[in-house]
């Protein structure tokens, strides 16, 4: 069935957006270990949507050179309107490319739009194939249908408990008259359990962190002390000055 077979690749590309994000994040931008997205699971919904969005159009019957340049404003597309709606709707930036060169808003920019153009590339002469064999087996197998049945079962229930968790980040940011970047957040309230000798969290981030910290965490000394303890790990001088000026 069509169903199961866009389910499939929805979980599919969902999972390995997660992990490419994961490591990008590790060792090209924050360098630390840090859960990416909006839901607390191992998936990104952009990507499952982005798989999607590159099965379908390669249905399309045109050229593969024609399909990857379609892809490329297809999946810039989908990036600035969900990173949009978070700003607008949520008072959340799940990424920012304010830095980068040609950015449109801190949502999208050349270079992550080459990085589409390159995934989309790969995907229409390499992995559709592979994709669509891999869809139709999963399809016809109980036990994956079973696997593709619980994945979205806790993915809707993650979805729900993020959604009441955004409300509370919607707050404090209106609280703060700014958008909140949604990964600073998560790396300032781990540094504060950490100075409660608190066991930080990878996964659920942000349970048993109320308003308040999120306001603590927004704050000008909550983002300076997260900053000079980053230029203390990276054995900077300016580290323990800047920290006892948080500390007064």
């Amino acid at each position: 069935m069509i169903f199961f077979r866009l389910s499939f690749l929805f979980m599919l590309g969902s999972v390995g957006g997660w992990v490419i994000e994961l490591f990008f994040r590790r060792f090209f931008s924050t360098k630390k270990w840090i859960n990416p997205g909006f839901l607390n699971g191992l998936y990104l919904p952009m990507y499952g949507c982005g798989t999607l969005l590159l099965y379908g159009a390669c249905l399309i019957p045109l050229p593969r050179w024609a399909l990857v340049l379609l892809l490329f404003v297809a999946l810039t597309l989908l990036e600035y309107v969900t990173g949009l709606i978070f700003i607008k709707c949520m008072k959340i930036k799940l990424w920012d490319y304010s830095a980068r060169w040609g950015n449109i808003q801190g949502i999208i920019c050349p270079l992550f739009s080459v990085f589409w153009g390159v995934i989309a590339a790969v995907f229409v002469y390499l992995l559709f194939e592979p994709f669509h064999t891999a869809a139709v087996w999963a399809a016809g197998n109980v036990w994956m249908i079973f696997a593709i049945g619980a994945f979205f079962g806790i993915f809707f229930v993650d979805l729900c408990i993020s959604f009441e968790v955004s409300l509370k980040i919607r707050k404090a940011a209106q609280q703060i008259k700014a958008a909140v970047h949604y990964e600073e957040l998560k790396a300032a309230l781990n540094e504060m359990r950490a100075e409660r000798r608190q066991k930080r969290k990878f996964l659920f981030p942000f349970a048993g962190a109320s308003v308040m910290d999120m306001l603590r965490g927004l704050s000008e000394k909550g983002k300076a002390r997260l900053q000079a303890l980053r230029t203390r790990r990276k054995g900077g001088r300016g580290a323990d000055g800047q920290q006892e000026e948080d500390e007064k």
